[in-house]
C-alpha cells in the first residue's frame, strides 16, 4: 500500500499533463501512487498516456464518455490504495510541493481532513480578480453556514484525507459540486478540518479553464441539498 494516492482527473489538457506528472513525481513525497483519470479527452491527452507518460503513471483509467470532475474522482478513489490520498488538478494552477505539508499535518493527526487554502496566502489580492475572491469567498460561507465550519476556501482542489475516511463518504456529485459535496459529508461524519496556505497561478478561461457561472449556482444548490445531510 502506498502512503499518498494523488489523484488527476483529467479533460482535454494535453499542453499540462506532462508537467503536472514531473511536478507531482518532483513533489519529494516517497512512496505515492499517481492515479489518472482521463473524462474522455479529444485533445490528444489520451495519446500522452498511452505514449510518454505510460511509464510515470501508476493507474490509468478511461471514461468513454465526459462525466465531469465529480465522476472523474469517484473511479479515482475505487482506484486508489494509498493511506492518505489527495485531489490535484491536470492544470499548473496548483504546486504539488506543497502536498507534503499537508501530508505531515495529517500524519501528526492535527486534523482528520486538511484543505490547501489559496486565500490564506499573503499575496492572493496579487493573484485572484476581485470578482473570482467574491464568488469564492461566497459560496465558502454558504457553505460554513450549514457545515458549522470556518473555512476560507472550501472550492479549494487541494483536499487531502486518509482513504478510510474518504471510504466512508458516498459522492453522487458528476460536476463541480463535489467539492461542496464532499465538505458537507465529511463534516457531517464528525471530521476535524485543518487549512493550510498554499500559492496558486490562477489560470484563465482562455487558458483552459472550465468552471463557469452554472458551476457556481450547481453549488450552491449542492450545499442546500446536503444541509442537513447527517453522519
Amino acid at each position: 500500500m502506498a502512503l499518498l494516492s494523488i489523484i488527476i482527473p483529467v479533460y482535454n489538457e494535453v499542453e499540462t499533463l506532462e508537467d503536472v506528472v514531473d511536478a507531482v513525481r518532483a513533489s519529494g513525497i516517497d512512496d505515492v501512487q499517481l492515479v489518472v483519470v482521463d473524462d474522455f479527452s479529444s485533445d490528444g491527452t489520451r495519446d500522452l498516456l498511452h505514449g510518454p507518460l505510460r511509464g510515470s503513471i501508476d493507474v490509468v483509467s478511461l471514461h468513454e464518455e465526459n462525466r465531469g470532475k465529480g465522476a472523474a474522482l469517484r473511479s479515482g478513489i475505487a482506484a486508489a490504495t494509498g493511506e492518505y490520498v489527495v485531489f490535484q488538478d491536470a492544470d499548473l494552477e496548483y504546486d504539488p510541493r506543497e502536498l507534503g505539508g499537508m501530508l505531515e499535518a495529517l500524519r501528526r493527526g492535527e486534523a482528520d481532513v486538511v484543505f490547501g487554502s489559496r486565500f490564506l496566502h499573503p499575496k492572493i489580492k496579487e493573484i485572484s480578480p476581485f470578482w473570482h475572491r467574491t464568488v469564492n469567498g461566497l459560496l465558502t460561507r454558504v457553505s460554513n453556514f450549514f457545515t458549522g465550519l470556518r473555512l476560507t476556501d472550501m472550492e479549494t482542489c487541494y483536499k487531502m484525507f486518509p482513504r478510510e475516511l474518504l471510504k466512508r463518504i458516498e459522492l453522487t456529485e458528476d460536476r463541480f459540486g463535489v467539492e461542496p459535496e464532499i465538505t458537507a459529508k465529511a463534516a457531517a461524519l464528525g471530521a476535524r478540518f485543518l487549512e493550510v496556505p498554499i500559492s496558486y497561478n490562477r489560470r484563465t478561461f482562455d487558458q483552459g479553464k472550465k468552471i463557469g457561472a452554472k458551476d457556481g449556482f450547481r453549488a450552491l444548490y449542492v450545499i442546500a441539498k446536503y444541509a442537513f445531510v447527517s453522519g
